[in-house]
């Protein structure tokens, strides 16, 4: 869901994860699949139904890009801080 309701936790959300793969991915500049999930999912635990939906966002956005050879995601921005 990309519109918070009233009913949703506002850690919960996809723009919430999207900030916290945005902040990795801005370090690291390029992560592995699974240990990206790994992290997100060691932040929240609860956020494994809203990790792809959070990548699909990010990368409609044009801030990453996915490379299936290495299986690993690439951001695509400058690398200037939060």
């Amino acid at each position: 869901m990309l519109r918070p309701s009233k009913h949703s936790h506002p850690d919960y959300t996809v723009i919430n994860i999207s900030f916290l793969i945005l902040k990795h991915l801005k370090k690291e500049r390029i992560e592995d699949y699974e240990k990206l999930k790994k992290i997100i999912k060691k932040k929240f635990n609860g956020s494994n139904n809203l990790f792809l939906p959070s990548l699909n966002f990010l990368f409609l956005l044009g801030l990453i890009e996915y490379r299936p050879k290495s299986d690993t995601v690439e951001y695509l921005g400058n690398n200037e801080n939060f």
